[in-house]
């Protein structure tokens, strides 16, 4: 049987952070949490359920994310954010590939909850997730806050929901939306890419389109739609930002 370990980050998580540790404990030989200098009670939560508790300045979600896996002491890593929890069906399939590690790293669907509401649709499901890898085949890539987890070799698909327990209300998700755009935009034009009128003007239209006609976003009622409406609002100010940001260059 394989050891593993789980590394989570961290920031102000009280409100989820027992959770995801009462959800790994019975596949976990070691929980590794990489903290951004909480100012909450997750430390003291953590210490509860006497974890590895490491505190870091946050480097940005992709490199705080290596940064986790790499202190994990074990070759094999389950890696999950502190808002997630395995269901009990994944939790049993994890138990199975612990004594038959065949490939070099597994995926499954993620689930997620909006304020009560599990989403089905809304292109948010399956959402399929690569969480459990070979440590040193694998690493955090993408433009933050947008990161994936990539593994060298060869990955198999495994039964069960990683549970997300996402937003506990329509602002927070507004919040989210505010803050995630500003990231994204400032880190796609530090890249070189730039916005232009008719992406700001033609791409949120096309967003809800996809999400709400072609993914079935109105099968999830009324947060269905409040779903799609602010993935488009997120596109909108994605590229409004990148346009200010050149903007304020220029001057």
């Amino acid at each position: 049987m394989i050891k593993l370990s789980v590394v989570i980050i961290t920031l102000n998580e009280e409100r989820n952070i027992g959770r995801c540790l009462e959800s790994v404990k019975a596949v976990a030989d070691e929980i590794v949490v990489v903290d951004s200098l909480s100012t909450d009670k997750t430390k003291e939560i953590c210490e509860a359920h006497k974890v590895r508790f490491v505190e870091q300045k946050f480097l940005g979600y992709v490199e705080q994310k290596n940064f986790a896996l790499n202190l994990a002491t074990h070759d094999h890593v389950l890696s999950l954010d502190a808002d997630e929890a395995l269901s009990f069906e994944l939790l049993e399939e994890i138990k199975q590939i612990k004594n038959n590690f065949e490939f070099d790293g597994y995926r499954f669907n993620r689930l997620t909850n909006y304020n009560g509401h599990w989403v089905k649709y809304c292109g948010w499901y399956p959402d399929t997730k690569l969480r459990i890898v070979v440590k040193n085949k694998a690493k955090w890539i993408g433009t933050n806050p947008h990161d994936a987890l990539v593994v060298e070799g060869s990955i198999s698909h495994i039964k069960g929901d990683l549970l997300h327990y996402s937003y506990d209300s329509i602002s927070a998700h507004v919040l989210q939306s505010n803050k995630f755009s500003t990231i994204e935009a400032t880190s796609l034009f530090n890249r070189g890419k730039r916005a232009s009128l008719s992406k700001l003007v033609t791409r949120p239209f096309v967003q809800f389109f996809k999400d709400y006609i072609l993914r079935k976003g109105f099968l999830d009622g009324r947060y269905g739609f409040v779903i799609c409406f602010l993935n488009s609002m997120y596109v909108l100010l994605k590229y409004a930002k990148m346009m200010d940001l050149e903007r304020s260059k220029s001057l």
